[in-house]
């Protein structure tokens, strides 16, 4: 593990121009550099990522924006938590090198007109019940991995999909970064952390971790290669029994490429995004 730098105060840099001259006297000092993309509302799931960035980088970044170019026109953009300062307390804590803060008019100035899209990858899980979604965080991400040029950048594998596509457009543009999963981490039932729990009710918060539970089920069910649908449907019913509705989706892919599997021949993933009341989680687990 790298050893981390002398402590020092977070930097707050709010403009592209502050963050490329800070990560450019960093590497002038011989340092790399990781970045660590969120919308806030930080939990300890986010600085787990932070941690994973400071074992391979001497300084990291992590960027804070809600971006408003994936969410849908019926989804939580305005009521999404944003509590900037209690975000910097916890990358103080932490001991993260700098935040990243900037605003709409930085990312989508007047007479913004580029979009990423990936193909194939989105068509499935979130794609269509989201459209729009996954070109909105492509679009984002492409742009803070250019406007920051880490080495590395890491996002967790609880928005597998988003993961896949990051992968892709990076791929496939020759954006010169490391992209790098990390886990899921959970609570002590199972839920998988998320900005999103907040939503939640105390009876809520009851049932979600059934979300863990059902694709467990499912996972342990077609590991040997049987049939995914029989083991799909009997989880769908316990979700919807539990209180999961709408079920979005509850499906088996291939890990990478994301397309739905019959039967499980190689890596794959069984991936599920359900409501409880106005909170709509996701989760996956590796088969």
């Amino acid at each position: 593990m790298i050893p981390p730098p002398s402590p020092s105060a977070l930097r707050q840099l709010t403009d592209v121009p502050a963050l490329r001259a800070q990560v450019r006297a960093w590497r002038a000092a011989g340092e790399g550099v990781a970045l660590v993309p969120t919308m806030g509302a930080l939990h300890e799931g986010h600085l787990s990522l932070v941690r994973q960035a400071q074992a391979g980088s001497r300084r990291v970044v992590v960027s804070i924006f809600v971006n408003p170019t994936q969410f849908g026109p019926n989804e939580d953009f305005s009521r999404y938590p944003r509590v900037l300062e209690a975000d910097l307390a916890l990358l103080t804590e932490v001991g993260a090198d700098a935040a990243f803060l900037p605003d709409v008019a930085t990312m989508y100035p007047p007479g913004f007109a580029t979009t990423v899209t990936v193909a194939g990858l989105t068509d499935v899980l979130c794609g269509p019940v989201r459209p729009g979604h996954f070109a909105g965080v492509a679009t984002v991400v492409t742009k803070l991995l250019l406007q920051a040029l880490p080495d590395r950048a890491i996002f967790g594998e609880k928005d597998f999909q988003q993961l896949q596509v990051i992968r892709r457009a990076v791929r496939d543009l020759d954006v010169p970064v490391a992209i790098e999963g990390a886990p899921t981490l959970r609570e002590s039932d199972g839920l998988a952390l998320s900005s999103r729990n907040r939503y939640l009710s105390a009876e809520e918060r009851r049932t979600a971790p059934a979300l863990y539970a059902v694709l467990q089920g499912v996972a342990e069910a077609v590991r040997g290669g049987a049939d995914t649908a029989p083991a799909l449907a009997e989880g769908r019913a316990a979700l919807e029994a539990a209180g999961f509705a709408p079920v979005q989706y509850l499906s088996v892919n291939d890990a990478e490429s994301l397309a739905p599997l019959e039967r499980v021949a190689g890596p794959a993933r069984v991936l599920a995004a359900a409501c409880l009341g106005r909170t709509r989680l996701i989760d996956n687990v590796a088969v």
